[in-house]
């Protein structure tokens, strides 16, 4: 606080760039910044396939409420080619259950947030994350690996207030805010899916409210007939729907309505979070259900036994990485590495069955495929190439430890 107010002596007050969503938390920010810190605020949103953005308002707003410098930045190309993507080599799913879908936006945010510091020469970042979150580790710890001098900011750490307080505060000092005191739920979306969290989701025991779901159909409600989609491969990455090709953003975005459309993505879900805490959300996350499961089934078709078990064990690091906000450390690159050096024959199409919630793979196709018909087959009007009589050397020779040890560790040869 003494620094600012030597600068504001000289005519000259710091800047703060602040993650601005636009809603309740960072629009009472932009306030609360320049109150407590005496500094000018620069609102950056960053567009990772936010619902229903408008970015032209989101920018009008923060000016609104007293930011001197709004930006709306576009990234959702990048987002699916440098995040998404990667996500889907390793098969991404926290705890085997989250698609990561939240977790995986934050180092971009982080990366956009840096640059807009650099170019503004600002002394602080901040954001709108509590005390109890993951998201608070995320951008903390992305920001001050990509440049230790920035400083961080946290309104909601250090004024630990409710919502409803925020939006008394909004209201005493003409503050310009969407949100309502009956909103009950935390929101976070993206194009990779939604989280929600608070009001009922607390009681872990109560199934949680229809309305927590906005993307997504009750399955019982869902079509009674199923609906099948075909999703293409190349190298690990989905580039084609239906036979269609199409870029990354517009696949997730058809998929998602497609598979919401059919119940398919709804999460009830206990996590650990990093902070030490468990925590009951809620996710909708359609296409990146149906996505992980087909590019799990054209991977085993087309990966040897040993490059599959090896590869969930980098998997699961590499989850716990971008779930613990360690995107930006040094071993999440190589690690990277290896996975998209797997993917060079992870090309095919899966055919998927979606139906009344449930992800059904129905087929698979490939180039390079490694079944062999010829090999697997038991019809009699298939030419069988395979060798039965070297199985009867291939089991001698397999079970010939074991044998060895049988023989030796008798009871008789123990005497």
């Amino acid at each position: 606080m003494a620094a600012n107010k030597a600068a504001n002596e000289k005519g000259k007050r710091d800047k703060v760039v602040l993650a601005y969503s636009g809603g309740l938390d960072t629009s009472v920010d932009i306030h609360w910044l320049q109150e407590n810190y005496d500094v000018d605020v620069v609102a950056i949103s960053v567009d990772v396939g936010q619902p229903e953005t408008d970015g032209e308002e989101i920018v009008a707003r923060a000016y609104r409420n007293g930011a001197i410098r709004a930006d709306f930045f576009d990234v959702r190309k990048e987002f699916v080619e440098e995040y998404v993507w990667p996500l889907v080599k390793a098969n991404g799913m926290y705890q085997d259950v989250y698609p990561l879908s939240t977790a995986i936006a934050r180092p971009l945010m982080a990366k956009t947030l840096v640059k807009i510091a650099h170019e503004e020469g600002a002394k602080y970042i901040a954001h709108g994350c509590t005390g109890k979150g993951n998201d608070q580790v995320r951008f903390d710890a992305g920001i001050k690996a990509q440049d230790p001098n920035l400083e961080i900011i946290a309104p909601q750490r250090e004024w630990i207030a409710s919502r409803d307080d925020e939006i008394d505060y909004a209201a005493e000092h003409g503050i310009e805010i969407k949100a309502k005191k009956n909103s009950p739920y935390s929101r976070d979306e993206n194009l990779w899916g939604a989280s929600c969290e608070c009001g009922a989701l607390e009681n872990a025991w109560d199934e949680p409210p229809e309305g927590v779901w906005i993307h997504t159909v009750a399955p019982e409600k869902a079509p009674n007939t199923p609906t099948y989609v075909e999703i293409g491969f190349e190298k690990g990455v989905p580039v084609s729907l239906d036979g269609k090709e199409m870029d990354g953003v517009e696949l997730i975005d058809r998929l998602n309505k497609i598979a919401g459309e059919n119940g398919v993505g709804r999460i009830d879900h206990v996590e650990d979070r990093l902070v030490g805490i468990k925590s009951r959300e809620t996710y909708e996350c359609p296409a990146a259900v149906v996505i992980i499961a087909a590019h799990k089934a054209i991977e085993s078709m087309t990966l040897q036994r040993e490059v599959l078990d090896f590869k969930k064990t980098l998997e699961q690091k590499f989850t716990r990485m971008v779930y613990d906000g360690q995107w930006f450390g040094g071993l999440r690159e190589p690690i990277n590495a290896f996975i998209d050096k797997t993917q060079e024959f992870v090309t095919g199409t899966v055919r998927v069955k979606l139906f009344k919630g449930s992800v059904t793979i129905v087929g698979r196709k490939s180039p390079v495929s490694l079944y062999d018909t010829g090999l697997a087959t038991y019809s009699k009007d298939t030419v069988d190439t395979f060798d039965h009589k070297a199985a009867m050397g291939f089991i001698y020779v397999w079970g010939l430890p074991d044998q060895t040890a049988a023989r030796a560790h008798t009871p008789e040869k123990k005497q």
